[in-house]
């Protein structure tokens, strides 16, 4: 069965994410973001959770720099990605939680079986401003250029929206596609 590690960065959606994950057969734990990277390198896969801020992540660029697994970056988790591979982070023209239309601009797995276009629940206060050089740019919307980036060479992904609630269209799809990453 495959283990994914759910990063609790004190968002009030991480625990929807845990359970999105369960749901799907997953064994899924939802951990503190202080947890020793020692304590999780059985994971198969990781997921960065969402949060208020990037002083308040924890050891997770430490997961990012040390583990060698696929890495889900949600909102905050997305934009710490951002920031630990030389990209740049900062203060979006839309705050709060609304829905957004992200179009898909480049083919990827972890869109595998989804629409080119999605209703997705997104916050914007702060996003991806400069994208790193060793990701590709993989959706936008009207109100965030880089919605979605992945590594050009490994199984590590972000996304600003939240797959894992209701307002989002086949945000269960996208984790499905993220566990099937998971398992190679």
């Amino acid at each position: 069965m495959v283990k994914i590690y759910v990063v609790y960065n004190y968002g009030q959606y991480n625990h929807l994410i845990h359970r999105t994950l369960r749901d799907l057969g997953v064994e899924s734990k939802l951990i503190e973001n202080t947890t020793p990277v020692e304590q999780i390198k059985d994971a198969d896969g990781i997921v960065l959770g969402g949060g208020p801020s990037l002083e308040r992540t924890g050891n997770c660029e430490l997961y990012v720099k040390e583990l060698d697994v696929p890495i889900l970056g949600i909102c905050l988790g997305h934009q710490l990605l951002a920031k630990v591979f030389g990209g740049e982070v900062g203060k979006g023209q839309v705050g709060g939680y609304a829905e957004v239309n992200v179009r898909i601009v480049e083919e990827d797995e972890i869109f595998e079986g989804l629409p080119k276009e999605l209703k997705a629940w997104a916050s914007h206060a702060d996003e991806v401003k400069k994208m790193p050089e060793d990701f590709k740019h993989l959706a936008e919307s009207d109100v965030c250029k880089i919605e979605a980036m992945r590594h050009k060479e490994k199984p590590i992904y972000g996304v600003q929206w939240h797959p894992e609630v209701y307002h989002t269209e086949r945000g269960v799809d996208f984790y499905r596609n993220f566990i099937k990453i998971c398992k190679r």
